[in-house]
């Protein structure tokens, strides 16, 4: 896109070349998968728990400082040291199983988009390389587990799932491609996120200068709606920037989501200052 970028506004050739090496992410042969992927377990919805298609409501969530700062006071001391997208995906996941309200003894997935690049170091994939690769490294609980454990419950979780991906993961991965047949991550019961505050979406410049957003209008977007959202760089009317976070649920899972929500935050900032907070409907609000 950089690229792109740089030809829109008058550039003979980019600055940086784009580089294919596919072969970088070949599979091995013969290929063997050496690492758990759960994220591709072939599962049957017997209970018909895919989320349902009809009466889908949008919603998009502003998380600035303040929101991120009260959602850290909810977690251990020992977990304090988590990053933003950590912290940020365990609430999620969190507040949307309770909003779903699936049966306590199901299982329940929050699946990471994590970016490998950083991973390939002898040799590392040059600058131009424009391909994939990421994983979708996975944490699965059941549902009353997610639900009714504090916050630092599901964290740990998330932590776990990405700290799976090594180098040797995603050589494990791309055998698996090759012995699968390129399976779809399952989506019964799954809720994937992805970070694109660093994706330099907002320092594109085709010409008409710095864009005003860089990311999908509406959450749910894919073949299944309702399963993906996106961590997108944002600044509000207030001129606070922050993360908004888009998302899509059934109209009564979605009353029940910015409840619980609006009620964690709530509780973060009664903590924090002794009982006195005087509510949390500032710290949530649809920002598009």
């Amino acid at each position: 896109m950089n690229a792109v970028a740089e030809l829109a506004r008058g550039a003979d050739v980019p600055s940086v070349l784009p580089v294919w090496e596919r072969h970088r992410f070949a599979a091995r042969d013969p290929p063997r998968v050496t690492c758990e992927h759960r994220e591709y377990e072939e599962i049957d919805d017997l209970k018909g728990t895919i989320i349902p298609l009809d009466d889908m409501v949008h919603k998009s969530f502003f998380f600035g400082p303040t929101e991120i700062a009260a959602l850290r006071r909810l977690i251990p001391p020992h977990m304090k040291r988590s990053s933003t997208f950590e912290v940020l995906t365990a609430c999620l996941w969190r507040c949307r199983t309770i909003a779903l309200q699936p049966d306590p003894e199901e299982m329940v997935r929050i699946i990471c988009i994590v970016n490998s690049r950083s991973l390939f170091k002898n040799p590392p994939l040059p600058a131009g390389f424009y391909g994939n690769a990421f994983a979708f490294p996975v944490a699965v609980s059941t549902a009353g587990q997610v639900s009714d454990n504090p916050l630092g419950y599901a964290l740990e979780l998330v932590k776990k799932a990405k700290g799976a991906v090594t180098q040797e993961y995603m050589h494990s991965l791309a055998d698996l491609m090759v012995l699968k047949g390129r399976p779809h991550f399952t989506v019964v019961r799954s809720f994937l996120v992805s970070d694109v505050t660093r994706a330099g979406f907002m320092d594109l410049d085709y010409g008409w200068g710095p864009p005003v957003y860089g990311g999908p209008a509406k959450g749910g977007v894919g073949a299944i709606p309702g399963v993906a959202s996106f961590y997108i760089p944002f600044e509000n009317g207030k001129g606070e920037k922050g993360i908004v976070v888009p998302l899509c649920l059934p109209g009564f899972a979605m009353e029940r989501f910015v409840k619980e929500l609006d009620g964690l935050l709530g509780q973060a900032i009664e903590d924090s200052f002794g009982g006195s907070g005087s509510g949390s409907s500032i710290f949530i609000s649809s920002a598009l």
